[in-house]
């Protein structure tokens, strides 16, 4: 079920969280600190993630570094998108993962890498093949970013939302499928990659996708998945129903649960990029799921005390 337990999105992004609250992520690093604790209580011997950080900054691990985040983690990750927002050119991956490996002995994982079909579905086609050359064999995770198209109806999660002008359009087209669930030209190749590539697909609460998704993911052969746990979303009604589908509906995939999103009424500022008022507060989410899915041997985590769901036949 869970292989590995993601602290945050994006930390480093301000579409994530809110630099003008932390401005030298002091309070990034202690909230990390106190979820990676909380997280290897529950399951010793779980992978622990920094979440993947955009830009590709290693001033920024090394901060964290000095900050003493990464002594509580196994792993760091990285997202790019050199085809769509970055501003270095695809070729240069190798390039970015020594730029990270020269700050950090921890293995680097590629969290999200994609490509968008904005302007030809060719260029995903093409981003997809040069991606699988340059990544498979110099990254232990790769999760390709994504499965399906964002709606149009939905909101893409940023801070600036139209204003941001056609960087803001790209989050629509990332998929495989469009969002009608149809496949794109990319989407006949990936299964000549998996199970080397995984795949990141966010799921909305209650997402009316999430059974086709899974069909299609093991489809295309994918093993490992990362998807996210949302705090903020854990104060919704009928929250943990939802995970519970969720998380079932996964089970057959190697997931990285990426545990992030402040609620509003939790944090600073009345937004999902904000710190939270009380860093031991995300630190018992972390937890509190974890107990409810870490996988240990068939089925969902079951100990004394603990919620159990019987894991389907």
């Amino acid at each position: 079920m869970i292989e590995a337990a993601m602290i945050w999105n994006e930390p480093n992004n301000k579409s994530h969280w809110d630099p003008e609250l932390d401005p030298d992520w002091s309070r990034f690093a202690r909230m990390g600190r106190l979820a990676g604790e909380a997280i290897a209580a529950e399951a010793p011997g779980l992978t622990r993630v920094l979440g993947g950080i955009s830009p590709i900054d290693a001033n920024f691990v090394s901060n964290m570094t000095g900050q003493g985040l990464l002594q509580q983690l196994d792993a760091v990750a990285v997202h790019g998108f050199p085809l769509d927002w970055n501003l270095w050119p695809l070729d240069a991956w190798p390039q970015k993962l020594d730029e990270i490996a020269a700050v950090t002995d921890l293995p680097i994982w590629v969290s999200e890498v994609g490509a968008s079909s904005f302007g030809a579905e060719e260029v995903q086609e093409f981003g997809l093949r040069r991606t699988a050359e340059l990544l498979i064999d110099r990254a232990p995770r790769i999760h390709w970013y994504s499965l399906y198209d964002l709606p149009q109806a939905w909101p893409a999660t940023t801070r600036h939302k139209e204003a941001e002008g056609s960087s803001y359009y790209r989050h629509f087209y990332m998929g495989l499928l469009r969002e009608d669930g149809t496949p794109k030209r990319a989407a006949r190749h990936f299964a000549d990659y998996t199970p080397a590539l995984g795949i990141c697909q966010w799921f909305h609460f209650e997402d009316h996708r999430l059974d086709d998704a899974a069909a299609w993911l093991k489809r295309l052969g994918v093993k490992h998945l990362r998807t996210g746990l949302s705090w903020a979303d854990s104060f919704r009604p009928n929250a943990e129903a939802w995970f519970d589908r969720m998380m079932r509906a996964l089970e057959p995939f190697e997931v990285t649960a990426t545990f992030c999103f402040t609620p509003e009424h939790r944090g600073l500022a009345p937004h999902h990029t904000s710190p939270p008022l009380v860093d031991e507060e995300f630190a018992e989410f972390c937890a509190k799921m974890i107990r409810r899915y870490w996988r240990a041997g068939a089925g969902f985590a079951r100990s004394p005390g603990r919620l159990e769901i019987a894991a389907e036949a």
